[in-house]
C-alpha cells in the first residue's frame, strides 16, 4: 500500500556533498516520524538522523554539523555535506506510517541507496 523509494547516492571525493530523497508513495496514509539509517561492510546498521513526531531532530555524533535531515510533505532529504570516506555505506530511509484499515502506525524501509566517498 505504501513504498519508501530512495535515490541521490553515488560516488564523490571526500569534502563533496551528496543529498538523499526519499519518497513515500501510496494513498491514504500519514507520516509520523522520519529517520536515516547506514550499514557500512562488517558493520552493524546505524541511526544517522531522524526527525521526531514531536518535530525534534536527533543525529549521531559522527555526523554532527555535517548532515542535516529534513521533510517537505511525503518527501525526507538528507543533506550530507564535508563527506569522509568513513561515511560510505549503504543508506537506508525508515518512515513510521500510518495506513487503513484502522490506522495504525507501521514502519517502512526504503530499498537503501549506496553512498560512496572516495579520498
Amino acid at each position: 500500500q505504501v513504498q519508501l523509494v530512495e535515490s541521490g547516492g553515488g560516488l564523490v571525493q571526500a569534502g563533496g556533498s551528496l543529498r538523499l530523497s526519499c519518497v513515500a508513495s501510496g494513498s491514504d496514509f500519514r507520516i509520523n516520524a522520519v529517520g536515516w539509517y547506514r550499514q557500512a561492510p562488517g558493520k552493524q546498521r546505524e541511526l544517522v538522523a531522524e526527525i521526531t513526531n514531536g518535530a525534534r531532530t536527533n543525529y549521531a555524533d559522527s555526523v554532527k554539523g555535517r548532515f542535516t535531515i529534513s521533510r517537505a510533505k511525503n518527501t525526507m532529504y538528507l543533506q550530507m555535506n564535508s563527506l569522509r570516506p568513513e561515511d560510505t555505506a549503504v543508506y537506508y530511509c525508515n518512515a513510521r506510517i500510518e495506513r487503513p484499515p484502522a490506522w495504525y502506525e507501521y514502519d517502512y524501509w526504503g530499498q537503501g541507496t549506496q553512498v560512496t566517498v572516495s579520498s
